[in-house]
């Protein structure tokens, strides 16, 4: 990924809570057709295990097993987990210079990490299980739904889970390389990043205050 110095971000634990709070990732690999993407939700597991090349954080998700992806990549090349994060259009009308000379031009602001390793296949029931389990967990613990009451993965019949998990097969990435870009005005002088935080303000949606809270960190 093209990063720009001044939109590096490479904090660990910054990068770690996009991830988190965006869990849902394009996965991209290289196979004998060429790329393949999917795109699915991923749990973080971010303690490092010894001699996983995981000093990173390891990646966990499932996909289905109709899904030719877990079969058709060459395990000799890294896969690429892309978490996208907030983004936004950013207009030429909320600078000052737009006014003062039209030397100015669109651009879109946004937060995004690429993770790079190994992928690794998993078909244990029970490795299965858990993934599901947590996955499910994370995303119950705030419901989604008026009911005060999450949804637990033992809530449903048990053989019907089983079953379920037949049809599944688990991915896991430890990841190798970590990168993160925060695309966000740090190019644009104090007066246009106010310009901007001002616009987004205007906007009020929650796609907008989002990138606002983010143009409003730049120091």
């Amino acid at each position: 990924m093209y990063i720009p110095k001044h939109n590096e971000e490479n904090r660990v634990d910054v990068m770690h809570e996009l991830i988190v709070a965006h869990p849902l990732a394009t996965l991209v690999t290289l196979g004998a057709s060429g790329l393949f993407a999917s795109h699915i939700p991923m749990v973080l597991e971010p303690m490092a295990l010894e001699n996983d090349g995981s000093k990173f954080g390891v990646l966990k998700g499932h996909i289905s097993r109709a899904n030719t992806q877990w079969k058709d990549f060459v395990p000799t090349v890294d896969a690429l987990a892309i978490f996208a994060g907030p983004q936004h259009y950013i207009s030429p009308n909320w600078y000052p210079g737009t006014k003062e000379h039209g030397k100015v031009v669109p651009t879109w602001n946004y937060v995004v990490v690429h993770a790079y390793g190994a992928l690794r296949v998993i078909q244990d029931e029970a490795w299965l299980l858990k993934n599901v389990e947590k996955l499910t967990n994370i995303h119950e613990a705030q419901p989604p739904t008026p009911s005060p009451v999450p949804w637990h993965v033992s809530d449903a019949p048990e053989d019907y889970i089983r079953s379920q998990l037949k049809g599944i097969v688990g991915l896991e990435l430890p990841i190798r390389r970590l990168e993160g870009k925060w695309k966000v005005s740090q190019n644009r002088s104090q007066a246009d990043r106010e310009g901007v935080v001002k616009g987004l303000s205007r906007l009020n949606t929650p796609e907008s205050l989002a990138m606002k809270a983010l143009v409003e960190k730049v120091e």
